[in-house]
This record gives C-alpha cells, sequence and structure tokens, in this order.
C-alpha cells in the first residue's frame, strides 16, 4: 500500500490544516466544514494524477480540440457523518461520480474498548472502478479496514484511494499492515504522533462529526 503525505510540502493545505486545529476557529461550524471541504477537492485533484485518460475531440466555435479525459469509471464512497464535507470537496472534482455512503461506528464494549459496528451500506457495483473513500479522521484504522472489507461484497475496485486529513501514526502503520497486498493508496494530510487512552488523535483536532454538525447524544 502506497502512503502520500500531503503536508510534507508546504502548500495552502497547511493553512487549512492550521485553522481546523485552532481551538478558536473550529468553533465556527461553516468555516470548519469549508476547510474539510478544501482539502477533500486539493486531495481529490492530486488523486487526478494518477488515474487512466483517453483522448477525446471536443468542437469549439473555431476547430476541433484534441483533449485527455479521465477514461477511470469512479465512485466516491465516506463513512457518515463526519466525512460528508470531504465527500462534498471530492465530488466537486468528480462531479460525474457515482456515490457510496456507509454507516459505520464505534460501540464501546468498555471505557477504552470498542468494536466497529456497520449498520448501513449504499453503494452501487463496484467492479472496476475507482474508489475514493473518504473519512476525516484516521485514528485505528479499524474502521477504514472493516468499510473497505465489506465493500468488496458490492464487486472488486481496481484501485482504492483513501482519503484522510488527519491520521495518526498507529492507524497508517495498521493500515499499511493490514491492506498491504491489496490496490490501495492511502492519502492523509497530515500525520499525528500519538493515541489516547480512548483511542483519538493527539494532537489532532477534536471529534470532525461534533464540530461538522453539533455535538450528539
Amino acid at each position: 500500500m502506497e502512503v502520500n503525505i500531503i503536508n510534507r510540502q508546504n502548500t495552502v493545505v497547511n493553512n487549512y490544516l492550521a485553522e481546523i486545529r485552532d481551538v478558536d476557529i473550529q468553533s465556527d461550524p461553516l468555516r470548519f466544514r469549508k476547510n474539510i471541504f478544501r482539502i477533500g477537492s486539493l486531495m481529490a485533484y492530486e488523486v487526478s494524477k494518477t488515474m487512466n485518460y483517453k483522448s477525446k475531440q471536443v468542437r469549439t466555435p473555431l476547430g476541433v480540440a484534441e483533449v485527455q479525459v479521465p477514461a477511470d469509471e469512479v465512485v466516491v464512497g465516506t463513512i457518515l457523518r463526519a466525512g460528508l464535507p470531504m465527500h462534498e470537496g471530492v465530488l466537486d472534482v468528480f462531479d460525474r461520480a457515482q456515490n457510496c455512503f456507509i454507516s459505520a461506528y464505534r460501540k464501546y464494549v468498555s471505557a477504552d474498548d470498542f468494536e466497529i459496528n456497520l449498520e448501513y451500506v449504499a453503494t452501487s457495483h463496484l467492479d472496476d472502478k475507482v474508489l475514493l473513500l473518504a473519512d476525516p479522521m484516521l485514528a485505528t484504522g479499524f474502521s477504514i479496514e472493516a468499510t473497505y472489507k465489506a465493500l468488496k461484497k458490492y464487486g472488486t475496485p481496481k484501485h482504492t484511494h483513501i482519503m484522510c486529513v488527519i491520521g495518526s501514526e498507529a492507524g497508517v502503520d495498521f493500515l499499511r499492515q493490514s491492506l498491504k497486498n491489496e490496490p490501495v493508496t492511502l492519502w492523509v494530510a497530515a500525520v499525528d504522533p500519538e493515541l489516547n487512552a480512548h483511542k483519538y488523535i493527539v494532537p489532532g483536532l477534536g471529534d470532525a462529526g461534533d464540530l461538522a454538525f453539533g455535538y450528539k447524544i
């Protein structure tokens, strides 16, 4: 599994990362969602460089232009609910893509131990398509692994791009091992060093779903 870490280069993405982490700025849910959207769009642009293209002739008012357009069929997927702003950002780039939605959450069996529950999947067939799977936070990697395996029931993508905003070193290492023989590329805007006792990323940014859509009960 190939891993690409965006903030190893100085780009405008670093400014969006700074704002979604900043406790004084992230309290504005509209700006938080917009920054996640922007990161999703810019990451999707980077993913687009890896895809297959085909030649197409386009008639203009003055003649005919030959252009290169994407040849791959794309499915944009996300894990609800935190992934929705990132999903919209990716879909803004791949505006003809099909869509996939997954409900996955942590079900705690003790204060510090949990299992991943998947309750809902809505997707088209994935055979021979390029799957872009967006989830802002890559903490343990368990949700992504469970989602990836569940989606294989709906077909085998030719390649899967896992797209995250902030990951932990432990989560990245877990996916490296878990998906090492799979046709998968991991894109993450920043990687943080720690997980706390509750398996939240440190320094991270908090709960992305709550910051985007309000606190749940």
